[in-house]
């Protein structure tokens, strides 16, 4: 479980057109306060490492953020922290480098691909992409490579577009960076559906494209795709949240910290703008109802890749219903068929054509039932198969 603290919760200094965190700031639950001993005392409750998110944590009053990277280090040896990366100067790199701050940017790309990264003006947008793009380069230098997040749209990923935002990409690679995440966009209104979404074919597209790319890269690894081959292999231990069990109501791979102290989830289902308190017990509805519901009414049944995918983030629900599969399900079973092709072109059987698949399925689905989290690397291994690691 990952721990996310949001010293001012959602708030932001840019107004991404597509942020998944819009609906509540439509709902006007925006904070502009924290408690700094209240933060403390729940990060000490739950000791575990934490990463500083938002909105934009880096709103915080640079001595604020000092002490709470103080403490961080002092307790866990380590910190990390996710930013839009506009209000990045020398003293937050100094402050990086002095408290072992692991940085996370989101970016979407060169000039007007990160145009919907809005600042209220083109020209005030602009400056701050390449205010973004300097803090790169910056903290390159300063030999702390960040992690990157691309999120996929109309603006930078249809095939006109693909070409210029590789060649980003390579710019990055040639800077050292090691770790880029390819986000799909979640929709949260048809407004933004209209404006910047993808169409199936041109979302598969986009990331087809990049698995090709990748081996001509010198560092950079698209997680998602080691994940899908992971899955596949029945390997599930360090994949990321979207493959598992995500319950909306306790996420269990996200325990957000808010700026006083209070228990949240990961925002990506707050569909109504409603913050939820987080539940103490998971529960395993979705799946469950998603193994037995048809396809043709949003379900998985049938589907041989609901192990490794389970209906996807709650969050990209058809309908903005976390209830429903993804409405990429269509992207993710073309990119697990690719991946299962290449498996067996290597000589290994992906769980998705094993012969004891159902038999595995029905651990899984007898685990859920009781409440129990079992995880598919457990499942195989206890239906008397072996998981493999790629």
């Amino acid at each position: 479980m990952g721990v996310e603290l949001r010293p001012l919760g959602i708030k932001c200094n840019i107004m991404c057109q597509y942020c998944y965190q819009n609906p509540m700031r439509d709902a006007g639950n925006v904070a502009n306060h924290y408690d700094m001993s209240l933060m403390k005392a729940a990060i000490e409750q739950i000791n575990q490492p934490f990463v500083l998110f938002g909105g934009e944590p880096l709103l915080m009053p640079i001595d604020d953020l000092e002490e709470i990277l103080a403490f961080g280090l002092n307790k866990f040896g380590q910190n990390a922290c996710q930013t839009n990366g506009t209000l990045i100067t020398d003293e937050h790199i100094r402050l990086f480098k002095k408290y072992r701050v692991k940085v996370g940017i989101s970016a979407d790309g060169p000039g007007e691909m990160n145009d919907t990264r809005w600042a209220g003006s083109l020209k005030k947008t602009r400056e701050l992409s390449e205010k973004t793009h300097q803090a790169i380069e910056k903290l390159c230098l300063a030999d702390m490579h960040p992690s990157v997040i691309i999120t996929l749209h109309k603006a930078n990923g249809s095939a006109d577009k693909l070409p210029r935002l590789a060649e980003w990409v390579h710019y990055l690679d040639d800077l050292g960076i090691e770790k880029v995440r390819l986000h799909i966009l979640e929709i949260d209104s048809e407004e933004n559906r209209r404006l910047f979404a993808m169409t199936q074919q041109e979302n598969m597209a986009a990331y087809l494209f990049f698995n090709e790319l990748e081996p001509s890269l010198k560092h950079i690894r698209f997680d998602v795709f080691d994940d899908m081959r992971r899955m596949l292999m029945g390997d599930d231990q360090q994949t990321g949240c979207v493959w598992n069990t995500c319950d909306p109501y306790t996420t269990m791979a996200v325990q957000g910290v808010e700026g006083f102290g209070q228990q949240s989830n990961c925002g990506r289902t707050n569909k109504d703008g409603i913050d939820f308190i987080k539940s103490g017990t998971p529960g395993y509805e979705r799946q469950l109802a998603l193994y037995h519901v048809p396809q043709e009414h949003n379900g998985c049944q049938g589907c041989r890749f609901f192990m490794m995918c389970k209906g996807n983030c709650p969050g990209t629900g058809v309908g903005a219903d976390w209830r429903n599969r993804s409405e990429y399900c269509e992207v993710w079973k073309t990119l697990f068929t690719h991946f299962e092709g290449q498996l067996v072109d290597q000589g290994l059987q992906p769980l998705s054509l094993a012969a004891n698949r159902l038999a595995i399925e029905q651990t899984l689905l007898s685990s859920w039932e009781q409440g129990f989290p079992e995880s598919v690397s457990s499942a195989v291994k206890r239906t008397g198969g072996q998981s493999c690691n790629v």
